[in-house]
């Protein structure tokens, strides 16, 4: 199967609403580029320099979304076109983030990271740290930063059931926020192999990389 027909059969199994990041992470320009001319406009990178490179390199309607986790002293690299950065979870990075946004004169789209996988190793806040943060002074000094929701990675097993119980959380956590916070729009949770239960959980977008390019 070509990229362009995983793509096109991908595309067809999503609702309306849910947006497909392709993950391109470690595949050459050339896979892109095929995936560009497919109409896939949304790529995603966990690795800023790489991103950043293939940014220089690739046409410039695209949206770069960072889905990796940030360490601070890398976000100069990409402030200047990032469209969305998706694994933000702590204060000390919204306020890297905001920071380069305003050297670069612009307001940088993010999502916080919830950590809702059972699993030590994924980054992520809980609830009562989400809730303290977006009610911190700080946070409401940020004026380079727009929130557009929540992003979380279930915990990586078998067990359907244990997925829709984090991915169900989420939502529940992302539901009470954007009740009062109307820019709340985007929910990411879902990968290649997990997408279709992420979507009937709430998903808004979901994060597809081995489904459309092939297993790394």
């Amino acid at each position: 199967m070509s990229i362009k027909s995983n793509l096109l059969e991908i595309k067809q199994t999503l609702p309306e609403n849910v947006t497909l990041v392709a993950v391109s992470k470690t595949k050459p320009v050339s896979d892109l580029l095929e995936a560009y001319e497919a109409g896939q406009r949304i790529f995603g990178e966990n690795k800023i320099q790489e991103m950043a490179e293939k940014f220089e390199e690739m046409p410039e309607d695209i949206e770069w979304h960072m889905i990796g986790h940030v360490q601070t002293n890398k976000v100069k690299f990409m402030a200047s076109f990032v469209s969305l950065v998706h694994g933000v979870d702590s204060l000390k990075l919204l306020e890297e983030i905001n920071k380069q946004a305003l050297k670069n004169n612009r307001i940088i789209d993010c999502l916080l990271q919830i950590h809702i996988a059972e699993e030590d190793t994924k980054f992520g806040l809980d609830e009562a740290e989400l809730n303290d943060l977006l009610n911190s002074e700080t946070f409401k000094n940020l004026n380079n930063i727009k929130i557009k929701g929540l992003m979380g990675m279930a915990t990586f097993t078998e067990n359907q059931d244990q997925i829709k119980k984090e991915f169900l959380h989420l939502k529940s956590i992302f539901d009470k926020i954007s009740v009062v916070n109307s820019d709340f729009t985007t929910l990411s949770m879902g990968m290649s192999g997990d997408y279709q239960l992420a979507i009937d959980c709430g998903s808004t977008m979901v994060r597809i990389g081995s489904s459309i390019f092939g297993t790394r």
